[in-house]
């Protein structure tokens, strides 16, 4: 007996439940039910958010975002409490989600700290703090070459150093290939944990109409199974052109330089951020802890690697993979820092970690249980000891 449902068309059944719920949505707007409750005098909600502050010669440039429901309108702007006048290239009435641009002719000082103040025609102040004020880096050939150098100084040498170890981690056998593999899971779960704090730290400066805790652990998920499918598809390619090797050795090292890149990139982003905002001291430390931090890295692209045949070209390729990203990053974040992009390539970081760390973890198992194989000596010593190389130079990084 045929159900007389079957006999309705697919794009029926599809169309119908959205019709219904655009006329619901329809309803609730025409009957304003807050206004009902609440009246039409209720006080707005303003929140605007500060997007960049900029120096110039010409003063200081200050792009704002209204992150709240209601429409803001920026009626004045203070610095060091004092009223200045301005100009918006974007208006100075903004809807949800609107940004402008104030340009502020204030003769800031060089190395001092001033104060930013707009103020909503509702009489709102929302603040912004200029550390230490210096010239805002401009895109050119001088501040490229600046931020390649310092990218090629913390991500590029530092990894290719640690490539170096690959003749010795050759030569190891099963129990020293465990120590190795295990002290990279050890590095990788620093990482990991390093790249979700200052994903979650970047989220909570976002405008909130981001939801950039959300965006952060979904955009992990979805790297973290798009670098399984990669995974999948690089090993049958590889197995296509060798078939006397199986080519996974090779296929997890170029996954952990991937993750480590998109790590990197992480770092780069820091390091300009932190010259393009004044912050010279923590700079400079920045580019000295993460120079010794990133030369373990070359050893965790290395380690999967143990008892294959590998040409210096694909050496140097996967030193690029991993250390590169540092110098897009340092331009990026000296020119082009936003909130929103760092939280978008720390979660693509923090999925694709995750994924290698799982990927070496089956390896080591090799057939065996997993956590039976973890909690044998070699492997215990290789987590202690990479973790403990992580975080002993992570401090000078702190």
């Amino acid at each position: 007996m045929t159900n007389k449902l079957d006999l309705i068309p697919t794009w029926a059944l599809i169309a119908l439940p959205l019709v219904l719920l655009s006329a619901l949505l329809a309803f609730i707007f025409w009957s304003a039910p807050a206004e009902k409750i609440f009246g039409v005098d209720y006080p707005p909600v303003e929140d605007l958010k500060f997007q960049r502050v900029t120096l110039n010669n010409g003063g200081i440039v200050v792009q704002v975002l209204n992150d709240g429901p209601d429409i803001v309108t920026v009626a004045q702007v203070q610095v060091d409490d004092a009223y200045w006048s301005f100009s918006a290239d974007s208006g100075l009435e903004l809807g949800h989600l609107d940004k402008t641009t104030l340009t502020i002719p204030y003769p800031w000082v060089r190395g001092e700290t001033h104060t930013v103040r707009v103020i909503t025609s509702n009489g709102v102040t929302f603040d912004y703090e200029v550390a230490l004020a210096i010239l805002t880096p401009k895109p050119g050939t001088r501040y490229f070459l600046i931020f390649t150098l310092i990218g090629l100084y913390v991500g590029v040498v530092p990894v290719a150093i640690g490539l170096m170890w690959f003749p010795l981690v050759s030569r190891l056998g099963r129990r020293g290939l465990d120590f190795v593999l295990a002290l990279t899971v050890g590095l990788l779960v620093f990482l990991l944990a390093e790249t979700g704090q200052e994903g979650l730290e970047n989220a909570s400066v976002m405008p909130e109409s981001f939801q950039g805790v959300a965006l952060f652990i979904c955009l992990a998920v979805v790297a973290f199974l798009s670098l399984e499918g990669l995974g999948q598809w690089l090993s049958r390619r590889r197995r296509q052109v060798q078939d006397d090797s199986d080519g996974n050795g090779w296929v997890l090292a170029l996954l952990v330089a991937i993750g480590i890149g998109l790590h990197n990139f992480g770092e780069g982003l820091a390091i300009g951020a932190a010259f393009a905002l004044g912050e010279m001291g923590l700079g400079t430390m920045l580019i000295i802890g993460f120079t010794l931090h990133n030369t373990t890295e070359g050893v965790a692209i290395v380690s999967p690697l143990s008892g294959e045949s590998v040409s210096i070209i694909d050496l140097m390729r996967l030193g690029l993979i991993g250390g590169a990203p540092t110098i897009v990053g340092a331009l990026l974040g000296g020119f082009l820092y936003s909130p929103l992009w760092s939280v978008v390539f720390l979660s693509i970081g923090a999925g694709a970690i995750a994924q290698v760390m799982v990927k070496i973890t089956w390896q080591m198992a090799d057939g065996h249980r997993v956590f039976q194989h973890l909690a044998t000596v070699p492997v215990l010593t290789g987590l202690i000891s990479g973790f403990s190389v992580m975080y002993i130079t992570g401090l000078i990084v702190g």
